[in-house]
């Protein structure tokens, strides 16, 4: 009794010490679509509800957006044969889409968004993740917005401007809707835009003939084939520090396996169909625009359906951006209330994709954003292991979230860990910003996301299990 009522205690003074902007309202239900203004402080258990299958469409339609299906083209490109790259494609999506799915069960445990959960590993050191998830999500908010405020200037006959001003409030807005709005919205879009890249796909069958054998051979096939499906991977992993952001509001009683299930089918079954269209009709897909995608479908109702699809899909990834941008924002220790602060990410934005059309750098920044992503694996890497040590230290036992909190944990373990993965991946990276010593040595071979993540559980594991991380009870005045 006596523990129970420490327990207690602890949980009150966590939940009494989180300011205001962190709290807030909360949805009851689903289809429930006024404001959350609820932040990083996690979702009370009585305040759950929904059902797994939801993480299907959340994670599946973000993903239907021309950008994937011109990333797509680059096996072909690089000289694969359509087989080949396929096979890539998919095994680097679905490798991706795992540490994704794992991480999403997290939400549903904890009530808990992820880089809220990282200060558990991380501590005060969370603000270098978070600052860089915050940074990244304002920036991919601006390359995606470009193309679909492009889309619908193209669409309407606006001026450039315009469609992106459009573009930029229609995913704030659902950004400060907040959770249920974004659910929403992809259960629907689910639909709508699988039509819209069925038909794409349609009308491409008849006319384009896929690559059919391989222009590479030896050493030159291998690089080809490992560039290829680490990109296909850096796309589903670019979700994962997003991942129980989504799931938060879901009961604690929800099945983890078919959570894991519905979330891994909607990243990879999304990924792979895009990037598959991609492969197949590498040989149109050369003007990687609203214009080019206009020109390709042909003009008339169906490109008009297309652009819409476009301009829509941006806004169902944007939306997550803004979203997730916000609950990192907060992870930093900036008091903006939840909503205001996914306003402000979109807001950001705007001035960024004018700059980047006026310039011309698209290009050039999507590639930098794409260096940038090389942080993530070393961040799962550390924050898996914390998850394992703390559970195997509870004996398979729920993970009290607030009691966690209440004990500081040493910062420098993780952040040296998340640091040194990153170091050591530098040689093996192969972007058009960079190519590394060994990267060039392997024939433009890719290995940087699998070296960060192995240096980065190397190098924190031990420290973590083996007592280089002891807990320190917090100091209580």
């Amino acid at each position: 009794m006596a523990q129970s009522r420490t327990s207690s205690q602890e949980r009150g003074a966590v939940r009494d010490a989180q300011p205001p902007a962190f709290q807030g309202r909360m949805p009851a239900e689903a289809g429930d679509l006024r404001i959350e203004t609820r932040g990083i402080a996690p979702v009370p258990e009585d305040h759950r509800y929904g059902r797994a299958g939801r993480l299907f469409t959340v994670w599946f339609a973000p993903n239907l957006t021309m950008t994937g299906v011109f990333t797509g083209t680059l096996g072909v490109v690089l000289g694969l044969d359509f087989t080949t790259a396929i096979v890539a494609v998919v095994l680097g999506t679905v490798l991706g889409a795992v540490p994704v799915a794992g991480l999403g069960t997290w939400g549903s445990r904890t009530g808990a968004g992820q880089l809220p959960l990282a200060r558990l590993a991380f501590g005060g050191a969370v603000v270098v993740p978070g600052l860089l998830q915050w940074v990244s999500s304002v920036a991919w908010d601006a390359l995606i917005g470009l193309f679909g405020g492009d889309a619908l200037a193209r669409l309407f006959g606006w001026p450039f401007w315009l469609g992106v001003l459009v573009m930029m409030a229609g995913q704030g807005l659902v950004g400060a809707l907040g959770y249920e709005a974004i659910h929403r919205l992809q259960k629907v879009m689910t639909l709508a835009l699988a039509v819209a890249f069925a038909l794409l796909a349609v009308k491409m069958v008849g006319g384009v003939h896929p690559a059919a054998v391989s222009h590479v051979h030896g050493a030159d096939r291998f690089g080809a084939f490992m560039l290829t499906s680490t990109v296909a991977l850096s796309l589903s992993l670019s979700w994962a520090p997003y991942a129980s952001d989504f799931s938060r509001y879901l009961p604690r009683g929800t099945s983890r396996t078919r959570m894991f299930v519905c979330t891994l089918l909607g990243v990879s079954v999304s990924f792979v169909a895009v990037q598959t269209l991609g492969l197949w009709g590498a040989s149109v897909f050369t003007d990687q625009t609203a214009k080019g995608v206009d020109g390709l479908l042909g003009g008339g109702a169906l490109s008009a359906f297309g652009l819409l699809a476009v301009a829509c899909a941006a806004l169902c990834s944007n939306a997550m951006n803004d979203y997730s941008g916000s609950l990192a924002l907060q992870t930093v220790g900036v008091r903006l209330p939840r909503p205001v602060a996914a306003a402000l990410a979109a807001a950001l934005g705007f001035p960024l994709v004018l700059w980047m059309h006026a310039a011309d750098t698209a290009a050039r920044f999507q590639n930098v954003l794409l260096f940038v992503g090389y942080w993530i694996p070393g961040f799962v890497a550390v924050v898996a292991v914390d998850w394992y040590a703390r559970s195997r230290a509870r004996g398979g036992a729920p993970v009290d979230l607030a009691a966690e909190w209440a004990r500081r944990r040493p910062w420098w373990p993780a952040l040296l860990a998340f640091v040194v993965g990153f170091g050591a991946a530098v040689p093996f990276m192969n972007t058009s910003v960079y190519e590394g010593s060994v990267a060039r040595a392997l024939h433009g071979a890719d290995l940087a996301y699998y070296v960060a993540f192995a240096v980065a559980l190397a190098v924190y594991l031990p420290l973590r299990l083996r007592g280089g991380a002891r807990p320190r009870r917090a100091v209580h005045d």
